[in-house]
């Protein structure tokens, strides 16, 4: 019996939009299916990621092409339906198998969504249900307070890739209007709006819905800074109450006036209720936080477990969700909210709260928080440290604790967390960092690596001095990368941005047996979490090909479990059989283990994420020695 197909709708972006039936879905499908650009950071799979569950089998599907130019015979169209038409047949495996598959669409499956060209394609062939979805134009109506269209009027929704003046003439026409698909396209929407004499009446929401959620008049949009998640918006009434712009400074008349932090995910909002009398300058709501533009959250927790725990100083004006009981051990200075899905909850949090996932020691004024699931949950923590730096710029230090041994962290490392303000970093990691008096730590799982960095360029630009941590060397498979790709967004240009080197996790296996890595060698990363599997298994065929040492990180993990096997077959293809394989398994830590096997004997069952394996070359040597096997790659061949 065949499989169904849900088309699931997500809403704009704010996990909390998410449907019940959606997240019921998302949570009982046995294979989520989600799109991508080749960055692979995809929008759909963050805001789904608190409704996952562990084991579920992810189908990436990456674009070949998005606004860049192709060399396919066919063009841009040619090679985008070649995607469909691939995207189609691994999505019709799953469904033939009996598997039952979760397409995602961010806001509503049907409208403008990746999910229109497999429905047409599978929809004649298989079971498919389609949820729908809040989409953005409605999320940018929620985010101006005013109706996009009352009475008899119409609402008009036009691309912004329709010509400029086919969009003058539909705008002149129109009564409300919203224009989507923006991005490169705001040059010519800008001067559509202007020529039709509606530019003065337009508004520009940017992620709608996100904790990166921007409000603008369209006219001072900067051009080159336009997202594709942008929309404009002419709406057909005049607003009857004033429309809160985002970095604008409103009247103190003003309704609901909203100052909405732009920049990082995790940024929060802060709203200034002056018409009720609420002081303008302190903070009353924090947004729900979402991992925005990224294909690298985590898989979420179940309905029902605690998402997120705040923890603030006794005396302290802490609002909340419904509050679970407290498991601290002080009741009297924490409280803890519960929200359905790991979803995490909008907050207010006073500068000196915290977010945690546990109870956490009394260590005199140091803080936690927790990205829980692969949603970004810095909530108040992102702003309060911010705010507590003043206005001076801080800096992002990314820093290497070497693979495990307290001895591995360099002099140079030590002093740089020494001198945080902020830990930012994977749990893992995060945990191994003596806590000190007044440090803020914020943990999150190791799949939300761009929000993590935009979270640290954040707090830096607000005065915090932050490390980003890594395990071994921060520029090998870590957040170096992470965080200087994310600095190139002009936001963060003027955050100076440092990398300290350490010991990598390939020398320290390596020094434990000898010097396997001795002459010229390389380093692979099994994932094909960010890269096509074919792109990974060329890699492995060019080294094994070129006779070189390789190291392998990320040989596997609970979902990831074949990859072992297909790399010794195609090693095996230019090796010899008896080639030398070091296992190293968690090489400096309280459960090390080093053996040294041929790649024959190879066996995946060793191999999961905390094992770190070197292939040898035709010139490693392998020999008893006093401990154990010694190891070398000779830097000479024979004559």
């Amino acid at each position: 019996m065949s499989g169904k197909l849900w088309g699931v709708g997500l809403g704009p972006g704010d996990p909390e939009l998410v449907t019940v039936k959606a997240a019921r879905i998302i949570g009982a499908a046995d294979v989520i299916a989600f799109h991508s650009a080749k960055h692979g950071r995809s929008i759909s799979r963050a805001i789904a990621a608190p409704y996952m569950r562990e084991g579920q089998l992810e189908e990436h599907l990456v674009y070949p092409v998005t606004t860049e130019t192709t060399d396919h015979p066919g063009g841009y169209q040619g090679a985008i339906d070649e995607f469909y038409e691939t995207a189609a047949a691994r999505l019709a495996e799953h469904l033939a198998a009996g598997r039952s598959v979760a397409l995602l669409a961010a806001g509503d499956p049907l409208f403008y969504s990746s999910f229109q060209h497999m429905h047409r394609r599978l929809a004649d062939h298989f079971d498919t249900e389609i949820i729908p979805g809040v989409t953005s134009v409605s999320a940018a109506s929620a985010a101006l307070g005013t109706p996009l269209v009352e009475g008899d009027q119409v609402l008009t929704v036009l691309p912004g890739t329709m010509p400029t003046d086919e969009l003058t003439r539909r705008l002149r026409e129109a009564d409300g209007v919203a224009i989507m698909k923006l991005g490169r396209t705001y040059p010519g929407v800008r001067q559509a709006l202007a020529d039709s004499g509606r530019l003065a009446d337009a508004y520009y929401v940017e992620r709608a819905s996100s904790t990166r959620q921007r409000v603008l008049r369209a006219a001072d949009v900067d051009e080159a800074s336009v997202p594709y998640f942008a929309i404009t918006v002419v709406p057909g009434p005049k607003p009857a109450t004033r429309i809160t712009l985002t970095d604008s400074t409103s009247d103190a008349s003003s309704t609901n006036s909203t100052l909405a932090a732009a920049g990082a995910a995790g940024t929060v909002d802060t709203n200034r209720r002056t018409a009720s009398g609420a002081d303008a300058s302190q903070p009353t709501t924090a947004r729900a936080a979402t991992a925005s533009d990224t294909g690298t959250p985590g898989a979420g927790a179940p309905a029902g477990d605690t998402a997120v725990t705040t923890t603030s100083t006794p005396g302290t004006d802490t609002s909340t969700v419904p509050v679970a009981p407290s498991t601290a051990a002080d009741p009297a200075a924490t409280t803890t909210s519960t929200t359905a899905a790991g979803t995490v909850a909008a907050h207010a949090v006073p500068a000196t709260a915290a977010v945690t996932s546990a109870p956490a020691a009394d260590t005199a004024g140091a803080t936690t928080s927790t990205i829980v699931a692969g949603t970004v949950a810095a909530l108040a923590v992102a702003a309060s440290a911010g705010a507590a730096q003043g206005d001076s710029i801080g800096e992002v230090v990314v820093i290497g604790l070497g693979p495990g041994a307290a001895e591995w962290t360099t002099p140079e490392v030590t002093r740089a967390l020494d001198e945080a303000t902020d830990i930012v970093g994977y749990a893992t990691y995060v945990n191994r960092v003596p806590e000190r008096v007044g440090q803020r730590r914020h943990s999150s799982d190791n799949k939300v690596e761009s929000e993590r960095a935009a979270m640290a360029l954040d707090l830096a630009k607000g005065g915090a001095r932050v490390v980003v941590v890594s395990g071994g060397d921060p520029g090998v498979f870590a957040m170096a990368a992470a965080v200087v790709e994310e600095s190139a967004d002009p936001q963060w240009r003027d955050v100076p941005v440092r990398v300290l080197p350490g010991v990598t996790a390939a020398s320290a296996v390596a020094s434990r047996v000898g010097a396997p890595l001795g002459h010229d060698f390389a380093m692979i990363s099994l994932s094909d979490r960010l890269k096509p599997w074919e792109v990974v298994a060329g890699r492995i065929a060019a080294v094994a090909a070129a006779d070189m040492a390789f190291a392998v990180y990320n040989p596997a993990s609970s979902q990831r479990t074949w990859q072992v096997a297909a790399m010794r077959d195609l090693v095996l293809e230019h090796r010899k059989p008896e080639t030398p394989v070091v296992i190293g398994r968690d090489v400096g830590g309280p459960t090390e283990s080093v053996r040294v096997v041929t790649l024959a004997d190879l066996d995946p069952a060793e191999v999961d994420m905390r094992t770190l394996l070197i292939v040898g070359a035709s010139t490693t040597t392998v020999f008893d020695a006093a401990g154990g096997p010694r190891v070398f790659t000779s830097r000479r061949y024979g004559d």
